[in-house]
């Protein structure tokens, strides 16, 4: 068993968010950031597009307020959306700081202003974006100034278990404390302690079968934070990407919306363009309509895809937007610059999480929340293109703030924390059972809680989520835990979350799309879906934070 290790703060993630609370705390708190692997490797290193700002003079503060509370189709709450999108340009202003370099308009001169696009959703070019690889140079520039850092301790190829409350010690007083870490070199569970501790572990995309996510994303911190007795909101809106390039081997490689926000043009295997049909903005339109309208066509003509093409637009164009996105295709086999290139919807964002006020504190004390894994309602039943990466900086800067102005009040820091118990359990000799629950798990999930949804497969995903639920925690509770099986148990409850709340919402609203109820109901003000775990306690400190708009 490794020796106890205490901080001031325990940042379990190390993408957009997590990064920036770590640099944005003062120098002198005692900092971890915890990473299933390497640094790098989470969702932020994989994002194309770009970040969302009012930057343009054309543009505005309420325009963009504007098309995030259209997009986010009744359900965002209004003081989350202006408070995340007026702190839009100090953050990419913060971001310049640490070294980003965006994209100018005028390539490489120092005096051009930046380059920005637009994407769905968006009434305004608005995009701030590194070609077509902002999320590797943020991931990046964050990730060498934290190593710079003599105050953070890097804790790779750590995965968190489970989280330590202060009820665990006897104490009345519920206060998270700290967390248990697998140290997946040694595969032994370290007990760590915090004064404050943040969970900043990205989405739960690895819940679907075809995902634009790394492997990362398995909902550790949702499923953590649900067992630690915290309300979870709004999981039925689970985002699919329209656009991933259909090969084999291309493991559901991203093409940018960015790519149509520039032109490009959606189209059907005969060549006949069809989103026009769907929407006035056509391929412009917010994604959940994108990507219902290809799964529409596809499922009526029985095709495995359809055809994305920019081959209008000159090569020297393409190659300058889309480096990357280019130089990935030709590797398939698709020139971009001579012809269309076949495309297929994926789990791509997931639009609810962990219910957390605009400081990112959740219903348990010393527990935080940001990014992904966090639901503030900045995007309500549908995330606008590229407001996630801006809400991983703002509310990795709030998070920070608040833990500064109240860390004289923590009350974790001396205690003792129970190492963990690892006495009746063995090591598993069936690891089949694990691979096998997982690759069931993906595969109900795509087919009964997709991107169109109906009673009567919620119901059969339900009571298969109840089988594998029933027997994930009976293996839990025999063998020694792996970074799979944590993974396999968070993933699990996950899912259900995401099936309970789909089963509770009797319309189509945003993300969430049911031939059962096809149409809105606008009877009645929208209402958020907040899921309360049993263990929900009168003595947490639940977040002043109505959903309910």
């Amino acid at each position: 068993m490794q020796q106890d290790l205490k901080f001031d703060t325990l940042i379990i993630g190390s993408g957009a968010a997590g990064l920036t609370l770590a640099l944005s705390l003062p120098e002198h708190f005692h900092i971890a950031v915890v990473s299933k692997g390497a640094l790098s490797e989470g969702s932020t290193l994989y994002a194309q597009g770009g970040i969302s700002a009012a930057l343009d003079k054309t543009d505005s503060t309420e325009s963009h307020v504007e098309d995030t509370l259209n997009a986010g189709a009744g359900l965002c709450l209004p003081a989350a959306v202006r408070y995340v999108v007026e702190h839009g340009p100090a953050s990419i202003r913060w971001l310049i700081s640490q070294g980003v370099k965006f994209t100018r308009e005028n390539g490489s001169k120092p005096d051009g202003g930046y380059h920005l696009t637009r994407e769905g959703g968006h009434s305004h070019r608005r995009v701030v974006h590194v070609d077509d690889v902002t999320g590797r140079e943020i991931q990046t520039t964050l990730e060498n100034a934290v190593r710079n850092r003599s105050n953070v301790t890097l804790l790779e190829q750590h995965i968190a278990v489970d989280l330590i409350n202060t009820t665990k010690l006897g104490l009345a007083e519920s206060h998270c404390c700290g967390a248990y870490l697998l140290n997946r070199h040694t595969q032994h569970v370290r007990t760590v302690g915090a004064s404050h501790v943040i969970l900043a572990t990205g989405g739960a995309n690895k819940v679907y079968l075809y995902t634009t996510n790394p492997d990362s994303s398995s909902g550790d911190g949702i499923a953590m934070a649900w067992r630690a007795g915290c309300r979870i909101a709004n999981m039925e809106f689970m985002q699919f990407h329209p656009t991933c390039l259909f090969h084999p081997a291309a493991k559901s490689f991203l093409i940018s919306e960015a790519v149509r926000g520039e032109g490009g043009k959606l189209l059907l295997p005969d060549g006949s363009r069809f989103m026009q049909r769907f929407d006035k903005r056509a391929e412009l339109a917010p994604r959940d309509i994108v990507a219902r309208a290809i799964d529409h066509e596809m499922k009526r003509l029985g095709s495995d895809h359809v055809l994305l093409d920019i081959s209008h637009k000159p090569k020297d164009f393409i190659q300058e937007h889309f480096p990357m996105i280019y130089a990935r295709c030709l590797h398939y086999g698709f020139d971009m610059a001579k012809g269309p290139i076949p495309v297929v919807p994926a789990a791509h964002y997931t639009c609810g999480g962990v219910m957390t006020d605009l400081h990112g504190r959740t219903d348990l004390p010393g527990l935080y929340a940001i990014g992904e894994t966090a639901y503030t309602g900045l995007h309500g039943a549908n995330r606008m293109a590229s407001n996630s990466l801006l809400e991983c900086i703002v509310m990795g800067s709030a998070a920070a703030q608040d833990i500064a102005e109240n860390h004289g009040m923590a009350r974790s820091a001396s205690l003792k924390l129970p190492p963990w118990d690892e006495s009746r359990v063995t090591n598993s000799d069936e690891e089949v059972v694990v691979s096998h629950n997982w690759s069931e798990l993906r595969h109900f999930m795509w087919d009964y809680v997709g991107i169109v949804r109906t009673n009567k497969r919620l119901k059969r995903a339900l009571s298969r989520a109840d089988l594998l639920l029933h027997e994930i925690e009976e293996y839990y509770g025999n063998f020694r835990v792996t970074s799979d099986l944590i993974e396999l148990r968070n993933l699990a409850q996950v899912a259900k979350l995401i099936i309970c709340s789909a089963m509770q919402r009797k319309e189509s609203r945003g993300l969430h799309y049911t031939l059962d109820y096809p149409e809105m109901d606008d009877r009645i003000a929208p209402q958020s879906t907040v899921l309360m775990p049993p263990n929900f306690a009168a003595n947490h400190r639940p977040v002043d934070w109505n959903l309910a708009n």
